[in-house]
């Protein structure tokens, strides 16, 4: 058995941007990037054709926006300006560290996260004092895919040496998180067992 958590809205809360693509453009304008009149429009578009399931990087898709309206801007400066967009307060959640801990004395520990903006993970890791607590840490811009895509917890399960199967997941949202439960593994909700229950529900069922 090997036990991966969920990060945004599992362990910790942030303050997410209300209009992602008005912070997104301010940053391009200030790296000296010309956004397009139609610059909401053109980022709530679908621009690059991936497979169900797959994650799209936030700077790729940016990129792709812009070039859609004829604009041609350095990849790393679309990437500078996306990273610097989503620089989020970062609130741990209560019990998060403790339950981390408590389940690591059982089974291999990982984070699983879907975050298609780069360095936002262990930016947040760092803030939360979250970071160094996990054996592996797993995110869908890493491996290319966003729960609740059976590859998602298979890249997971792969970087922690363990059956895909053999997981226990631990997250917030059925609709994603509980996706693991689709290739035999098995969810445990925080909106029904509180962090501070967890380590004390997996002992039981072992």
């Amino acid at each position: 058995m090997a036990v991966t958590f969920d990060l945004f809205g599992t362990l910790v809360d942030v303050a997410y941007p209300s209009d992602p693509a008005e912070v997104v453009a301010r940053e391009l304008e200030s790296r000296g990037v010309d956004v397009p009149d139609d610059w909401h429009v053109a980022y709530g578009e679908r621009h690059v054709d991936a497979p169900a399931g797959a994650e799209v990087p936030l700077p790729a898709h940016a990129a792709h926006a812009l070039e859609s309206r004829g604009v041609d801007a350095s990849g790393n400066v679309v990437r500078h300006a996306v990273v610097a967009a989503f620089d989020p307060d970062v609130t741990r959640r209560d019990g998060a560290l403790a339950a981390v801990r408590d389940v690591s004395d059982q089974a291999p520990v990982g984070l699983l996260s879907n975050c298609a903006v780069p360095e936002l993970v262990p930016k947040t890791l760092i803030r939360a004092g979250l970071r160094g607590e996990f054996d592996a840490v797993t995110t869908s811009a890493g491996c290319g895919w966003r729960k609740p895509h059976p590859k998602a917890f298979e890249a997971t399960a792969d970087a922690l040496g363990v059956a895909p199967e053999t997981l226990v997941h631990v997250g917030d949202t059925s609709e994603t998180d509980g996706g693991i439960v689709d290739i035999g593994g098995r969810f445990v909700d925080v909106t029904e067992t509180p962090l501070s229950a967890v380590a004390s529900e997996l002992e039981a069922q072992q």
